[in-house]
Formats: structure tokens, sequence, C-alpha cells
């Protein structure tokens, strides 16, 4: 390969052919670092309204360090991956108060801080200060993969440094926030999964893979073992006088310190109806009778787990004097920050015709 021509190929065309995206017309750091952030594991389309939404509120480091966390998980909701955002307002308030309020440009500095890996500082360093620091994420390495005719398996972490050290090697100096956004760019348009469009790429000369044939082949992944399923009972519980029952989540562990309706895993060939009333005066000391007939079935899939909810409402008497719990007006419901799954328990239960 001539590396020179690939560097300038590919950027020529990342300066011709770059989507508008709102994070790409900014030069902050913070900025970038959030884009980066939600950009983890999250479609584009899906993250430009969060992006704008969370920067009118959050417009920069002080804002965020200095927010309420329920204000900051309420910004996030829906986004999913919420360990995401509980990170970074940590690692905020971190360069709040140890580095003045700027991101720091050093790279050991930026990578010590909660939530921000190789790709991320990558990312950062490289977009927002012009480092040739490589960021390797899996677009990137499945572009670098078919370029270089590299065959390891990418699903395994040690894979990683084999890619950082073949970019970093490739890297165009001159201008490495282009370069790394043109590698991320090319393999989200250009260069992806299952039907790469070779005909229009910019490097088609010097991809490997695309000489060989082998570009469908590539990147090697293992499949991950299958998703385990959990089947759970969730039920939407009111007082007489229409305040509605809601808890908050454990501080750590999956979606932690977000507001959930109380549910259970629901053992097979029982009596749902029971089995929640049951864990009802068990979990929070109150009575409670819940309907026979459930509302809805929510299935929410999770990267290693999937939840099938069956959704119930249900009336209990009496205060919940359980900790992490309240009871709030239905017309305030919605101003607490939930997982997608509770949201669509709420929606389901809200709009439907007694």
């Amino acid at each position: 390969m001539n590396i020179t021509k690939f560097q300038h190929d590919l950027v020529n065309w990342y300066e011709a052919e770059k989507r508008d995206l709102p994070w790409r017309r900014e030069s902050d750091p913070y900025k970038i670092w959030v884009s980066e952030i939600m950009l983890q594991q999250t479609r584009v389309d899906t993250v430009i309204p969060y992006f704008n939404r969370f920067m009118e509120q959050f417009p920069t480091i002080d804002a965020l360090a200095s927010a309420d966390e329920e204000a900051v998980m309420k910004a996030w909701e829906g986004l999913g991956y919420y360990s995401r955002v509980r990170n970074l307002q940590s690692a905020v308030k971190e360069v709040a108060q140890n580095y003045g309020g700027s991101v720091p440009a050093d790279k050991d500095k930026f990578l010590s801080l909660k939530g921000v890996g190789p790709y991320t500082g990558g990312a950062v360093l490289s977009i927002a200060y012009g480092l040739p620091e490589p960021a390797v994420d899996g677009n990137v390495m499945r572009v670098v993969s078919r370029l270089l005719s590299i065959w390891d398996d990418i699903a395994k972490p040690s894979t990683r440094k084999i890619f950082e050290q073949a970019v970093g090697e490739l890297m165009y100096e001159e201008d490495p926030s282009s370069f790394n956004q043109a590698l991320m760019e090319l393999g989200a348009i250009i260069c992806t999964p299952t039907s790469p469009s070779c005909l229009l790429c910019p490097v088609q000369n010097h991809c490997q893979a695309f000489e060989e044939g082998v570009q469908r082949e590539l990147p090697v992944k293992t499949k991950k073992k299958a998703d385990k399923k959990v089947h759970i009972g969730a039920v939407v519980l009111s007082t007489n006088d229409g305040r509605i029952l809601i808890e908050k989540r454990p501080e750590s562990g999956l979606l932690a310190n977000l507001w959930q309706f109380p549910n259970v895993e629901m053992p097979a060939e029982t009596n749902p109806r029971h089995v929640l009333e049951s864990f009802v005066e068990q979990e929070f000391g109150v009575k409670a009778a819940v309907s026979s007939n459930k509302v809805t079935d929510i299935k929410h899939v999770f990267s290693h787990l999937t939840w099938e909810i069956d959704v119930y409402t249900g009336v209990i008497e009496g205060d919940v004097e359980k900790e992490r719990t309240q009871l709030v007006e239905k017309e305030k419901v919605e101003s607490f920050a939930f997982s997608v799954s509770h949201q669509k328990i709420w929606n389901h239960v809200k709009g439907r015709k007694e």
C-alpha cells in the first residue's frame, strides 16, 4: 500500500462527502467528548436529538459537573447504557475540580478519567486537539481488517492492540482529526458490515480484501453466546387517591439509579397474580389487589440479556415506607427517569381504556 496516497484519498473523500453532524461543527473538547460517549453502541440518527438537547441543558463542563443527577439521567432517558452518563458526569466533576474545567490534552490524564477508554481517548484527543492518536472502534476494525487483510478475531479484546498499531502506522499526522473521522465515516456509510459498497469506496485501490475478493469474509468475529432470557412480572400499582408507586433501582449494576415499577422474576408454571401480590406485600409492606388480566407484554433486549415482561395493574392500600420508593401523582410520573422498558410499561398503562 502507498500510505501517503491512501491518506490523501481517504481524507479528500471525507472532506467532500462527510455528513453534517452537530458535533462536527464543534471544536470544544467537552462537546466532542459527550458526542463520542453517546455514539458508543448507538446509531447516529438516534444520538443527534439527544446531543442537541443535552447541550442545551448542560452546555459546559461546569454545568454538567454541578447538575443534579436526576436531571442528567432524565436527559439521557431512552438512550440506554446508562453507566455511560454516570461515568461521564463523574469524570466531568474530576475535570472541573482537578483541571480547571478544561479537558486535559495529556493522554495519560485523560485516560485516567472514569469511563474514558482507548477509543474515547483517541477520538477526543485527535478530533479536539489534533493529536495523532488512533481511535479504534468496531467500525474502524472492520475497515482496517479489510484494507490490510487482517484475519485476527475482532471479538477478542487482545486483538484491539493489533488494530491500534495498524491505525497508528496508517495515521495521517498532518490532520489526525480528519483521518480518524474519515475511517469512522467510511465504516458507517461505505464499508458496512454485510454489504460493503466497494464500487463507491474512495480507497478501493488500496484494499487488500477487495483485491483478494474476501471483503465479505472480514472481519473475523466469533459469535457471542446466546442471550439469557428472563421472564418478569411487572405491576403498576396505584393508591385509592390515584398516586403511583415507583422505586429506584440500586446504585450499581444494570440500569443503576433509574426508576421502575415493582417487578419480579416469575417462576415457571405459577399464577402471576398471586406471585405479584405476595411479592408486593413482602417487598413493600402493603397488601395489593392485582388484576388477573395482563395489560400487555414487553420484550426488551440488552446486549447480554432479554427481558420478557408481563405487565399488570393493581391497587394498594396504605403508605409505603421502604427506602428509594415514592408514591407520585400520575401527572408527575414522567418527570422521573425510567428505562425504556418501563417507559413502555407506563405508556401502555396510561393509554389503557378501563
